[in-house]
């Protein structure tokens, strides 16, 4: 069934309400399969009278999936350290594996799941993509719960935790559409900042969920278990709540012109730098704690135990949203900078104190560390479009976005580095996983982390110079 409801109006699905003489450039048609046709939330009255009514209940239902996926991303960066108690005998090298890999699978499909929403509709992929995490949720809890899993199983389940990670790229996308160009900057940045949520909600709640009331034992098909009832919600909201845009089209021209952009590589470096270093340390803190202060990897709390890996994250993920208002106001370059000195000096004062064996101090380090990360992701993901406006033309490019071409070589530009930065999910915990194996600590991979920070303060400082030189903020 279709129904055509002109703006002004209250949205409709009956057929009789409208009439084609009352078509304007406003109207909305609905389709079945809550499918929406005249989508343009640039139209004042399209978005006062509907539109914006519309894109807040589909934020909400994408903030949750996108939860969700998180969520599952990062299950086994959490039971691998509970792995050894539960009857588990893997080394260093393979425990690290389970680590990473979920965040290069994650990373990977983040390239095809841009393009998802545009094949599929964003209601409909929604849908599927939650259904998806499923899969690794129950998969996982199969596992755990026989200790003779071989590994190579385990390494494919962990895997499959990838289809979370994914799910950041697609909810990105689809919520681009829904929002005016000068509201879309706050709502991906709660977009992004739910989706982040999800590591520290995880992290706070499995080490409970797995060890309470279980006496000796350990309960770990529930770390996965607990999350399915929450992702058939999210299905189901998906189906009754959220919309498609018939309007929204891939743009493969864009892309392909993005990846010709050297801005495009360069900002690709510096979001591993910040967004790699934010969920590659959220994966590998709970190692980390429990290697280095085993007392306080699992806090006794009634008659459950809490780790407080979970702080990292959460720092971390509320952190971005400032990351980028503070871009909007000094520049994404200026901020980028500070970030990035704030993480060399935060990693440096963690190998410095470590040898003091005093975990607060090694927790506080460490927390300025997610907070610095945290905030450089929302300054280097506002760089990029003010770097795509300059090269396509614009006077300057921190206020303004451009010419079409400059906007949608941007939001693909957007994408494509979202996706290269989550590889840094994977670098960190292999980083650290060598060195540990090879040094006998995580001194060594601390310090090249330092030495990287360095580097991309260089770069970012030639950014922000080259800039200056122009007369704009960048």
């Amino acid at each position: 069934m279709t129904s055509t409801v002109p703006a002004p109006a209250e949205a409709s699905t009956d057929p009789a309400a409208t009439s084609p003489a009352t078509a304007t450039a406003s109207v909305l048609t609905f389709r079945s399969g809550r499918w929406i046709d005249g989508w343009d939330a640039e139209d004042p009255s399209q978005w006062q009278q509907q539109g914006a009514a519309i894109a807040q209940r589909n934020l909400r239902w994408s903030i949750f999936a996108e939860f969700l996926g998180f969520v599952v991303w990062q299950l086994w960066s959490i039971v691998v350290v509970s792995l050894p108690a539960a009857g588990f005998a893997f080394d260093t090298t393979q425990t690290f594996w389970l680590i990473s890999m979920p965040s290069l699978v994650g990373a990977t499909l983040r390239f095809p799941y841009t393009f998802m929403v545009p094949k599929f509709g964003g209601r409909n992929w929604t849908m599927i993509s939650a259904a998806l995490l499923l899969v690794p949720a129950i998969g996982l809890a199969v596992c755990v719960a026989n200790p003779n899993t071989p590994f190579g199983v385990m390494l494919l389940v962990a895997a499959l935790a990838g289809f979370g990670g994914g799910n950041f790229a697609s909810s990105m996308a689809n919520i681009t559409f829904f929002y005016p160009q000068r509201k879309k900057g706050w709502a991906l940045g709660l977009n992004a900042a739910g989706g982040n949520l999800g590591a520290a909600v995880a992290q706070f709640a499995v080490p409970i969920v797995i060890t309470i009331g279980a006496g000796a034992s350990l309960q770990l098909p529930l770390a996965g278990l607990i999350w399915v009832p929450l992702i058939v919600v999210a299905i189901v909201g998906a189906w009754l709540r959220m919309d498609n845009l018939g309007n929204a089209r891939s743009d493969l021209k864009a892309s392909f012109a993005a990846l010709r952009v050297p801005e495009l590589w360069l900002m690709a470096l510096l979001y591993i730098g910040t967004f790699g270093s934010f969920i590659g340390f959220s994966g590998v803190f709970p190692k980390l704690i429990a290697d280095q202060f085993p007392a306080f990897s699992a806090l006794p709390i009634g008659g459950a135990t809490l780790s407080l890996a979970f702080l990292g994250a959460l720092v971390g993920s509320l952190a971005r949203p400032f990351g980028g208002r503070l871009a909007d106001r000094f520049g994404g370059s200026v901020i980028t900078i500070a970030a990035f000195v704030v993480m060399a000096l935060g990693a440096l004062a963690v190998v410095l104190t470590m040898p003091l064996d005093n975990f607060w101090l090694f927790l506080s380090f460490f927390l300025v560390l997610f907070v610095a990360s945290g905030a450089g992701n929302g300054a280097t993901y506002r760089m990029i479009p003010t770097l795509f406006a300059l090269r396509f033309g614009a006077a300057d490019g921190h206020s303004t976005a451009g010419d079409v071409s400059a906007q949608r070589t941007a939001a693909a530009a957007l994408g494509i580095v979202s996706a290269f930065g989550a590889y840094g999910g994977f670098v960190i915990p292999q980083v650290l996983g060598f060195s540990k194996t090879s040094t006998g600590g995580y001194e060594a991979g601390l310090l090249w982390f330092v030495a990287a920070y360095v580097v991309f303060l260089a770069i970012t400082v030639g950014v922000a110079l080259r800039g200056r030189r122009r007369g704009v903020r960048i």
